[in-house]
């Protein structure tokens, strides 16, 4: 969805104006019986899903593992003027949460002694022409530079354009063009045409460019695509039969919809992108997956079961991103709050989006699903950045509000 949802994209050094940065970014504050619940009621968690609902969303779902055990709930519809809800566990574009999957199988490979973090992406990928400072660490953190080719707004307000995207004056191109396929090099060509943002390694600026690039490299050094490598070292040995790393426009069943409004001759018009190509994101958001599942790779990936304990030490040290209370790390935010340190990677995809946080440890998560409709003014981006705030506050602070910490 946009879900997209608003961004900091004025107020820091962020720069992309795709939902992959909007509606990816964690808060840093952070009637009806649920639809499935395992073992317990949490009325106050099915009562917020419901607001959630009323401030704009078509539905919502969420998971919650903590010190009270597991709850499973939704609220609102699977479709525009429906009647069934959103499917607890359907599938869902997962969006930027896509980056923290393609952080740890790269992660994962240095673990096999077969990429080093500090050494430069240019030896993996000569055929590009990358400035030779740009290693690899850089790319899985933000820290490279690279033009992203789904746009950037700069510090003074002036926007530059990349490929066609749902949430600026190129939505109804998107939107036209939506079935097309993209390679994943000619988005990292379109990027290495404009100059870069800063000096590699001067400065922190989200690039979905950085994460088609890991993608690359990992097809590079192991001679297997993406999807093959994840269903090796992630998918399988999880066993997150939900997860998957799309090649077309289709999304499986069950699954609530998503929506994009446009305007044509003063007239709203409303379709329905539940089935779009997602090759225009690439590895910086392309992936579909499940409330369940994204449960069980965070908890997995923070309880230290995917990677050794110094390259998860690594993937979760803070950087400054010039995001208040919010800095990243390889693949992941890390949000302080009152009630201490999460670790999370919201994302979205035009109409759908996902939440997922976590303790450092694992031990506690919340993670949600949300359908909406979207639009090129990001309109539903106030009440998305509310919604991620009202659901952390009530899972990891006990329902009590933070006034004094705001998203970036």
């Amino acid at each position: 969805m946009s879900t997209t949802f608003s961004t900091q994209a004025d107020s820091d050094n962020s720069g992309a104006i795709t939902a992959e940065t909007a509606c990816e970014i964690p808060t840093a504050n952070s009637g009806a019986a649920p639809s499935a619940t395992v073992g317990q009621t949490r009325p106050e968690l099915q009562k917020a899903l419901e607001e959630i609902v009323d401030s704009g969303f078509v539905g919502v779902s969420l998971r919650v593992h903590d010190e009270h055990g597991e709850w499973a709930g939704s609220a609102g519809a699977a479709e525009l003027g429906g009647g069934a809800k959103p499917p607890v566990d359907g599938h869902i574009r997962i969006g930027s949460n896509t980056k923290t999957f393609t952080a740890t199988l790269v992660l994962q490979l240095v673990a096999e002694g077969r990429i080093e973090l500090d050494t430069p992406a240019a030896d993996h990928l000569p055929e590009f022409g990358l400035d030779r400072r740009i290693t690899v660490r850089m790319l899985l953190q933000h820290t490279s530079g690279l033009f992203n080719f789904s746009g950037e707004v700069y510090d003074d307000g002036t926007v530059a354009l990349g490929i066609p995207i749902p949430y600026s004056t190129t939505g109804r191109e998107w939107l036209d063009g939506r079935f097309r396929t993209y390679r994943p090099q000619e988005l990292v060509e379109l990027a290495l045409s404009r100059p870069a943002r800063f000096e590699p390694g001067t400065g922190w600026s989200y690039s979905n460019t950085n994460y088609v690039l890991a993608r690359l490299l990992i097809e590079k050094v192991t001679g297997r695509t993406v999807a093959q490598e994840m269903q090796r070292l992630i998918l399988g040995p999880l066993g997150l039969t939900g997860t998957v790393v799309p090649d077309g426009p289709e999304i499986p069943e069950p699954h609530a919809h998503a929506y994009y409004r446009y305007e044509e001759d003063g007239e709203q018009k409303t379709v329905d992108v539940t089935r779009q190509n997602p090759s225009w994101i690439s590895s910086g958001g392309d992936m579909i997956s499940t409330t369940r599942d994204l449960h069980t790779f965070v908890s997995a990936l923070l309880g230290g079961r995917l990677l050794p304990a110094p390259l998860l030490a690594e993937m979760c040290a803070p950087h400054p991103t010039g995001i208040p209370n919010m800095d990243y790390g390889l693949g992941v935010f890390v949000v302080s709050t009152d009630g201490g340190t999460l670790i999370s990677h919201n994302g979205a995809s035009v109409g759908h989006a996902a939440l997922m946080y976590g303790t450092p440890d694992g031990g506690r998560t919340l993670i949600a699903a949300l359908n909406c409709v979207d639009d090129a003014d990001l309109s539903v981006g106030a009440a998305f950045q509310n919604a991620q705030q009202r659901l952390v506050n009530e899972v990891f602070r006990g329902g009590q509000a933070d006034p004094d910490r705001q998203a970036g």
